[in-house]
């Protein structure tokens, strides 16, 4: 039983998908802290040749909330912008005709929660890519404890036998000695996203939101990209 564990952004990179396509079990972290600044609640699009954020407003409550418990601000028509700024950008690539999946969701004032709508465009992503992982989220699990304790605890919860890491986590799990705590096997993401043809992009910019790969290379040719 592979798993991998990460924290529901907002439109993530190629390398979200990698880690979900590499894995029997992936579990979204959704209890985990939000994060002012962070992919949370934002990321990249190619505008004008340079990368530009692309950000759901929320309501900050308090120090300490989740993202699960993050709400989305819909005081003001952020929705349509964004999705205005987003046929901008795309209305011509040529797979423009799938935008709507993304579009559509983003528009669903249903989605109040921020890991809410984050799940739902990410799940809708990777069945697209046909990505046949299982999904569970942390808060179903009812885990307590933190950092590489938590971790344990999610893993021992699933009959976990080998944790897929992103290297983000390499010097925390290193720190705390997880290889040293427990018998599973434990392993680091190996991906390096390679160079696609950017529509209206003078020079390659990297890691911009998996949107953007999928807008240029369509879904099939994505599925690929990922893996």
């Amino acid at each position: 039983m592979k798993i991998s564990i990460m924290q529901p952004t907002f439109l993530p990179w190629s390398g979200f998908f990698n880690l979900m396509a590499n894995v029997d079990l992936f579990i979204f972290l959704d209890d985990a802290q939000f994060q002012k600044g962070s992919w949370h609640n934002r990321n990249r699009i190619a505008l004008n040749s340079s990368a530009h954020w692309v950000t759901v407003p929320i309501n900050h409550d308090h120090l300490g909330q989740s993202i699960e418990n993050t709400m989305i601000n819909d005081q003001r028509p952020w929705r349509e912008k964004m999705v205005r700024t987003l046929k901008q950008v795309y209305s011509k690539h040529e797979h423009a005709q799938e935008l709507f999946h993304f579009t559509d969701l983003i528009l669903n004032e249903s989605f109040t929660s921020l890991a809410q709508m984050n799940i739902a465009i990410i799940q809708m992503m990777a069945q697209k890519m046909n990505v046949k992982c299982q999904i569970v989220k942390s808060s179903e699990l009812s885990i307590q404890g933190v950092r590489t304790e938590r971790l344990l605890s999610i893993l021992n919860k699933v009959n976990a036998t080998h944790y897929l890491s992103p290297q983000g986590a390499r010097d925390y799990l290193t720190d705390d000695g997880f290889e040293n705590q427990n018998d599973i096997d434990l392993s680091y993401q190996v991906f390096k996203p390679t160079l696609y043809v950017q529509k209206s992009v003078t020079t390659f910019i990297p890691q911009l939101s998996m949107l953007d790969v999928v807008m240029n290379l369509g879904w099939a040719k994505s599925a690929l990209y990922i893996k």
